[in-house]
């Protein structure tokens, strides 16, 4: 079997991370998958949200000890030629124009907590955990989590679950931010999937991609600058079908029938 699998039921792409016995700790042919399995949804129109979950007790453990160890042992020295590719193991999420919900069934931690992170939405079972765990490897707040998660859960939590690494439960997960909603485990998969179900009959794809990337583009612009982008944008949406679309299903009391992006 796959350490990563795919499933497309639509309106659904489900990625499971499949190494239960090491926590679904991520080997670099597992980041490669996930990604090839990311990208198998965006390009397929059935896809119009993503959501990704672990098997067994772990969400992701993060970096297979292994792997840490070879990655550890190495020069620090890096390739510092200009590149137009996001640095940091799961930073591409944010650029992938559909829904990405994190279903996390367990326990998240390092790199595991960074896939989470980098979607766009998170479940929680009542009965996951997460750390950050770097700081306890004597590494930094890596692959983006120093940017991502002050603006999660502010800066002065930030920094607490950076510095000490200790693990908390889904309820203080939810209660400070890093997690939309927390539920019986059972109803892990299945509140996930419907609510990118719920999204696919409400929705206009294209106008929910453009507005993820308006989101995580203004975090980093002055209110001036976001404002006048999201103009721009707002007046090539009224003249699109979608919106003609929109109107005619309010006028004629029916769901709306947007095109999907593949």
């Amino acid at each position: 079997m796959s350490d990563v699998e795919l499933e497309i039921e639509d309106p659904v792409g489900l990625i499971r991370l499949n190494r239960p016995e090491r926590l679904n700790a991520f080997t670099y042919d597992m980041l490669a998958r996930i990604r090839d399995a990311v990208e198998a949804c965006a390009s397929d129109p059935r896809v119009v949200g993503i959501v990704i979950t672990g098997t067994g007790r772990g969400f992701s453990a993060g970096l297979d000890s292994g792997t840490l160890a070879a990655v550890t042992g190495e020069s620090g020295a890096r390739d510092t030629a200009p590149s137009t590719a996001l640095p940091g193991i799961f930073s591409y999420l944010l650029e992938v124009p559909k829904p990405i919900v994190a279903a996390v069934n367990g326990v998240a931690a390092g790199g595991g907590l960074i896939l989470a992170m980098m979607s766009d939405l998170r479940i929680a079972a009542a009965d996951a955990s997460f750390t950050t765990v770097f700081l306890k490897r004597g590494l930094i707040a890596e692959h983006g989590s120093s940017w991502l998660l002050p603006r999660l859960v502010g800066v002065g939590r930030a920094l607490d679950l950076l510095w000490a690494s200790d693990r908390i439960d889904a309820a203080t997960a939810r209660e400070y931010g890093l997690v939309e909603k927390v539920v019986p485990p059972e109803q892990l998969l299945e509140s996930a999937r419907d609510y990118v179900r719920n999204l696919a009959t409400t929705s206009a794809p294209a106008a929910i991609a453009e507005t993820k990337r308006l989101v995580y583009r203004h975090l980093g612009l002055g209110y001036e600058a976001a404002l006048r982008e999201a103009e721009a944008s707002q007046w090539r949406f009224v003249a699109s079908d979608d919106a003609r679309e929109g109107a005619r299903a309010l006028i004629e009391k029916r769901a709306p029938n947007f095109s999907r992006l593949g």
